[in-house]
């Protein structure tokens, strides 16, 4: 009795895993499409503010978003470790709604809420990493070169509603500067300004982290096109795949000669 109510219960999560993987499927390419415009919109409230508009296609798509993960919560068959895996996605989630909270409204300046912007830039980050790799389809140095523009654009973003110059002394006056702050720190070179607030530093300690991760990969992938390029010119010093094959000959001629004299003699 007790093997066969095991094997119902194994039928029942392969069932719940094909149905998981078949609705994942499904909703791929309109994910994609939503994802890419909750990152639209989440840009253009950090950088230029919020509009009644964004704020309806925001919740509209967050709306989405929610519904499209209680789903997948529901046909996981196992709930814990799926809410490990995506954990980052949740708080992702849950900070739109605490927003929303009428209660919290009059603590928009507070560092709570504070917080929970630092945490929607950082989840929205990962659902626009997750975008791009699902649309490429295999990581590589595009893949990289368009993720870290895309960490680039929220980091600034970020920085930009953490480090205002109108709260913050030597603090950020405009997008544009806030912009090429987080391309400077992504390029390691980094800057004369350091975040005052304890949001800005902790994306600030994110943006370097991934900076010194990304630029160097980045850095050796363009010395090893460069390089390869200068392989390929006959003329060059660097020596090509031709020259390699030109030495295997003359080495392979040169062990048939030895060959054929040591059997001669």
């Amino acid at each position: 009795m007790g093997v066969r109510v095991s094997g119902e219960g194994q039928a029942e999560k392969f069932e719940r895993l094909d149905a998981l993987e078949q609705l994942e499927a499904w909703l791929r390419t309109p994910m994609l499409v939503l994802s890419f415009a909750w990152l639209a919109i989440v840009l253009a409230e950090l950088a230029w503010g919020s509009s009644r508009l964004l704020e309806v296609f925001g919740t509209a798509i967050w709306a989405v978003f929610v519904v499209e993960f209680a789903v997948r919560f529901a046909l996981a068959p196992e709930k814990l470790p799926f809410l490990r895996a995506n954990w980052l996605t949740v708080l992702s989630l849950l900070a739109p709604a605490l927003r929303m909270v009428r209660a919290l409204r009059a603590l928009r300046a507070a560092r709570a809420l504070r917080g929970l912007r630092l945490v929607r830039i950082v989840g929205t980050a990962n659902r626009g990493m997750n975008a791009l790799r699902a649309s490429l389809g295999r990581r590589g140095l595009g893949y990289v070169v368009l993720l870290t523009g895309l960490v680039a654009l929220l980091g600034a973003g970020g920085m930009l509603a953490f480090e205002p110059a109108s709260e913050v002394e030597g603090g950020f006056a405009s997008y544009g500067e806030a912009l090429w702050w987080t391309a400077m720190l992504l390029a390691t070179m980094g800057s004369e300004f350091w975040p005052r607030t304890a949001e800005g530093r902790v994306l600030c300690f994110l943006l370097a982290l991934y900076g010194f991760a990304v630029f160097g990969y980045i850095t050796a992938s363009f010395a090893s096109f460069f390089v390869g390029r200068d392989a390929a010119d006959a003329d060059a010093e660097v020596a090509g795949a031709h020259d390699l094959a030109a030495l295997r000959d003359e080495v392979a001629a040169l062990r048939g000669e030895l060959l054929r004299r040591h059997g001669e003699g």
